[in-house]
């Protein structure tokens, strides 16, 4: 019952106790004082005993119309007079069939017969004066886990009136509810009967009679002697001093990396009710989990049990009971003294400050003949998400890898660290504790404070900025190779461009030609350039070119930035080139009277097409040879070009020399 007051114990001598009589008729005597924690913190901290059999001791409850006979095991019906009702080891159900009755004595047959005349003939007021507390269950809820046996406490609502309806008492008028023990003589007899086998939200009326209530003497000025008393009563709470921490798991993923432990650090949500369903707090109305430590004191001793062992994306239902809650006290207006606690609780996620970053590889490519170090450059794509798998970031969404060095500091702590060791092509799992991570202030407004991060990483390359060119030779032609490429060659070559993934870039089958260089002429990248020489003709190379050596940080037309390239290179075929600077060489001694050779009509001078004619011939009858790899026209066109030192469109003798002679005069004028 709630409120104040005294009680009036059934063996103490009623002339004493008049005088102390409080308002409420029902007896209430301060509640005992059942060990309580209060937690500094707003959530509280073991369950009511749902389903705990019946009677407190895990034996049967009477059914409805049948009592206990008090010093035995048996159950009578409730008008039957205990006194008169000896004790059996039978149950005996209302209309029991003939048979079980052959169980009985003839005394005890007879004591029953007359014991249910009496009850049949005196079931009603009208009827006479009752004999026992007649009970209307008239809500019964849906699901009751347990039922009120001698030595619960409960706390609950009631109105109390006479047989005309006059209110003579009511808890609701009382801003308090105190627990109160059934059973144990602290109410009214009628009451402690009418309560028992009760189910919280279950509502009943009891019609008490005198010698159950306060008898011929009554409550003066309140209740007259020889009273009827009605009660409208609802039971808002039962526990008792045995119970525990009540914990049902309600959804448990299918993967537990890891359960809550003592020190451990816990994010979770929470809905937190009375027993009755009449909720006072939850953490959703406030957008935002609970973080605190578990075992460590910072919650109410039931919460710190019922949260060891959850796994991230668990639910779990735990009802406290008051003395592991907020005991006699409560909490501000919203927990009444010695209230079990109904807590629906969704762990987000969980870690220990001790905690070191989790590995754990989902794929690893066969080969892997290169792990990453601190101070590579690495190119990946990932897939950020909270411990309870909320996505808060991904490079895919992006469409663009991201690229960063590793171990120097750009990046969390924790990634720094997850990322050293990986191979090319690797796929893991890294999970970072907020101490490794964001810490408490989390980060913009998809990482919140204490956050566990979970990275699940593809490394799409890796890359030293001293790396040089990586060259393996696939295949070699089968005869002797005495010559090979070098710098200033005219070179053909098939390639296969692609990114260390595997992604195809180019190639020169595409084309349906080989490619053409002219080596160390800045004609492509450098560490294609470096790859290339020293090839024989027919020979097939593997190349790995960082991107220092390739297209740098900026990337090209289809090639990302900082990326790692991967070729497959065959040499087709080679010629040597030409001396820097030269357009045109001589396989021998050029002519002696060479104006006069090329002046083809003897007139002085030589116009372009007796030149181009003249540079034909030296190469068709092989006495020089021009540039390789050059569109002969414009080289011709380039040679005329420069032996035209006064740009009149022709050459005369005076203005025509010798590259090497320009050359010699060249170094004497510098001299």
């Amino acid at each position: 019952m709630g409120g104040g007051g005294s009680g009036v114990p059934v063996a103490d001598s009623w002339d004493s106790k008049l005088s102390a009589l409080p308002p409420p008729p029902i007896p209430r005597p301060s509640p005992p004082r059942p060990a309580s924690s209060v937690s500094p913190a707003p959530i509280p901290r073991g369950p009511a005993r749902a389903g705990v059999g019946k009677d407190g001791r895990g034996g049967a409850s009477p059914p409805r119309g049948w009592k206990e006979v008090g010093g035995c095991s048996s159950f009578v019906p409730s008008f039957a007079l205990t006194a008169r009702w000896p004790c059996s080891s039978t149950m005996f159900p209302a209309g029991s069939p003939s048979h079980t009755f052959r169980r009985l004595s003839l005394l005890q047959l007879l004591l029953l017969l007359q014991a249910l005349g009496r009850g049949l003939g005196r079931a009603s007021p009208a009827g006479g004066p009752l004999e026992d507390v007649v009970i209307e269950r008239y809500h019964v809820p849906k699901s009751c886990p347990r039922e009120v046996q001698m030595g619960d406490f409960v706390r609950y609502h009631y109105n109390g009136t006479f047989e005309d309806g006059k209110k003579f008492d009511s808890s609701y008028d009382r801003s308090t509810l105190v627990a109160i023990v059934v059973g144990v003589g602290r109410l009214i007899t009628g009451m402690d009967r009418g309560l028992m086998g009760m189910c919280v939200n279950e509502r009943r009326r009891l019609i008490v009679p005198p010698h159950l209530g306060y008898g011929s003497i009554g409550v003066a000025g309140l209740i007259p002697p020889d009273a009827t008393l009605y009660f409208d009563v609802v039971l808002l709470d039962v526990w008792n001093k045995a119970d525990t921490v009540q914990v049902s798991i309600l959804l448990r993923p299918p993967h537990c990396p890891r359960m809550v432990q003592d020190t451990d650090f816990v994010r979770y949500h929470y809905n937190g009710t009375l027993l009755d369903g009449t909720t006072f707090d939850t953490s959703y109305s406030r957008g935002g989990t609970y973080d605190t430590y578990v075992g460590s004191g910072w919650l109410i001793k039931g919460m710190d049990q019922g949260l060891l062992g959850m796994c991230p994306g668990e639910r779990r239902k735990i009802i406290i009971p008051p003395f592991l809650a907020y005991g006699e006290k409560g909490y501000g207006t919203v927990i009444p003294p010695q209230a079990s606690l109904v807590f629906h609780v969704l762990l987000i996620d969980v870690h220990n400050p001790k905690d070191t970053v989790q590995l754990e590889t989902l794929e690893l490519p066969p080969g892997c003949v290169r792990r990453a170090k601190a101070g590579d450059f690495m190119r990946y794509h990932y897939n950020g998400s909270l411990m309870d798998g909320t996505l808060f970031d991904s490079s895919y969404s992006r469409n663009h890898t991201y690229n960063t060095y590793i171990g120097q500091g750009y990046i969390i702590p924790g990634m720094d660290q997850g990322l050293q060791g990986v191979c090319i092509g690797e796929r893991r799992r890294i999970t970072v504790p907020p101490h490794l991570a964001y810490g408490e202030n989390g980060t913009g407004d998809k990482i919140p404070g204490s956050a566990v991060l979970i990275f699940d990483v593809h490394v799409i390359d890796f890359h030293n900025p001293a790396d040089p060119v990586e060259i393996k030779t696939l295949s070699r032609p089968p005869e002797s190779c005495n010559e090979t490429s070098k710098l200033g060659d005219f070179i053909r070559y098939h390639y296969n461009c692609s990114l260390l993934d595997g992604t195809r870039l180019f190639s020169s089958h595409d084309f349906g030609a080989p490619q053409e260089a002219t080596l160390g002429a800045n004609k492509v990248i450098e560490g294609l350039d470096t790859g290339l020489q020293g090839m024989c003709v027919g020979e097939r190379r593997q190349l790995v070119v960082p991107p220092h050596l390739a297209h740098g940080e900026s990337g090209a037309r289809g090639v990302p930035g900082s990326a790692v390239l991967l070729f497959e290179v065959e040499l087709v075929s080679r010629e040597d080139g030409l001396p820097t600077g030269y357009l045109f060489v001589w396989h021998k001694d050029p002519p002696a009277s060479l104006f006069e050779d090329m002046d083809l009509n003897k007139d002085g001078e030589v116009p372009p097409e007796e030149f181009s004619s003249f540079i034909k011939a030296q190469v068709n009858e092989g006495k020089g040879r021009l540039m390789p790899g050059q569109d002969p026209e414009k080289t011709i066109g380039d040679m005329f070009q420069n032996q035209d030192r006064n740009q009149d469109g022709k050459i005369t003798a005076e203005e025509l020399k010798l590259k090497s002679d320009e050359d010699q005069e060249r170094v004497h004028e510098e001299l």
